[in-house]
């Protein structure tokens, strides 16, 4: 064997190893998925904590009235949260149109933080530790600008909490809202629904670990107060801020039946940027953590950091030599002996990622239908294959926001 065959043994094998993980996953997420929509909320509550629900808003005029009327019509007693609205030094007309919600709704507890330059628009992190400066609740939420909660998804996410003094934090699920727009949008629904949403149900099933997903959930007041709040160098202060519960001594629980509604990158250039922050905030909290895999203690926690490592260093090193070899190969620039096994071992690869999206999407009515399947059938040739370079892109400007000490700012998905 030459060195391009060890290559592809490489490759194979850390793909492989991440789609066996993603197919326990899945199972063990399908399992808990069956076992909770049996349940059923409790019609009241015997105890209502106060609730301070967060939302941090750059530049979101688009969106913000729909979401802000949404908090407001959430079905929990009107006297027990407030929504704080941090509008961080926006140069749209969103003032505007908070301050005539506010007028409209004299009688709530609606708060409207309007920042500048100076103390804001420095992200996401610091915008929600000027909140929680703000903010009474004993119980703090958190939603993203563009989101549409359902009316029971506060009050799912409370309940969960108050059942087990071990729990940090409750996320819930978010749904795609514009699925239908296009093809990216068919795409990101399906990635939602499958390794997001079905991997964080299997996580919990098997280990109880989750992972908060930045909007949606709710975490407990004292916890972010002795944490010190977001860390404002994390750009996914949700995945850094999930670490630091674990380490702390508390789980995250998931509750699918909180359900809110987002919108989705309609264009390949709106979703680069998105991911490409994603990725390179992921590989700063994987990195920040990554000492904790040799330290004793930490239990299941360390399973989560192994996870992020191979999915976010090794798959993806695995991804671009498998495609490197492929298309040199495909030029015959290059020659690999064992080309007939790898074939065969892609192909199944290929297969069982079809049926693994088919199993996970089935827990949602009416996603597993023909057109979906079509969708499918080509996401593993691009769609994942967008997903590597985007991840190729992240771990290169960390390196170089690190090098050049780039203060941490807002990346906001622009708003169709």
């Amino acid at each position: 064997m030459n060195v391009f065959d060890y290559m592809a043994i490489y490759s194979l094998s850390v793909i492989w190893i991440i789609i066996f993980i993603n197919i326990i996953l899945v199972i063990a997420g399908y399992v808990y998925y069956s076992k909770i929509h049996n349940k059923y909320m409790k019609k009241t509550l015997t105890y209502y904590p106060t609730v301070s629900i967060m939302v941090p808003a750059h530049n979101e005029a688009i969106v913000i009235r729909k979401t802000v009327e949404s908090l407001l019509n959430l079905d929990y007693p009107h006297d027990k949260y407030e929504i704080i609205i941090i509008n961080d030094n926006s140069s749209d007309n969103s003032a505007e149109i908070l301050k005539n919600i506010k007028k409209s709704v004299p009688d709530r507890n609606l708060i409207i933080i309007n920042t500048d330059n100076i103390i804001g628009g420095k992200g996401k992190s610091n915008a929600l530790n000027i909140g929680l400066s703000k903010s009474k609740g004993d119980i703090l939420a958190i939603y993203d600008a563009d989101n549409t909660p359902d009316s029971k998804a506060l009050k799912y996410l409370v309940e969960t909490l108050l059942e087990d003094k071990n729990l940090g934090a409750v996320i819930g699920k978010f749904r795609c809202r514009n699925k239908n727009r296009n093809l990216l949008t068919r795409f990101i629904n399906i990635e939602t629904l499958t390794y997001q949403w079905m991997a964080q149900a299997g996580r919990w099933n098997l280990f109880n670990l989750c992972t908060i997903p930045g909007t949606n959930f709710v975490v407990r007041r004292d916890i972010m107060e002795s944490m010190g709040g977001w860390d404002t160098k994390a750009i996914t202060e949700d995945t850094e801020v999930s670490f630091r519960i674990y380490m702390m001594g508390y789980k995250i629980k998931f509750m699918p039946l909180a359900v809110t509604y987002e919108q989705e990158p309609e264009t390949l250039k709106v979703w680069f940027k998105q991911r490409n922050r994603w990725a390179k905030g992921n590989t700063y909290v994987v990195i920040k953590n990554f000492k904790y895999l040799f330290k004793n203690g930490f239990g299941v926690t360390k399973f989560d950091i192994l996870y992020y490592t191979m999915i976010y260093f090794f798959f993806l090193s695995a991804s671009v030599i498998s495609d490197g070899l492929f298309i040199l190969g495909i030029g015959q620039i290059i020659h690999i002996n064992i080309t007939g096994y790898g074939l065969i071992l892609w192909i199944m690869a290929y297969l069982v990622f079809n049926l693994s999206i088919m199993i996970a999407i089935s827990t949602e009515k009416g996603e597993l239908n023909f057109k979906n399947i079509l969708v499918i059938s080509i996401m593993y040739f691009t769609y994942c294959k967008l997903w590597a370079i985007v991840a190729v892109m992240g771990f290169y400007n960390y390196l170089k926001d690190l090098l050049l000490k780039k203060e941490t700012k807002w990346y906001k998905t622009e708003r169709f």
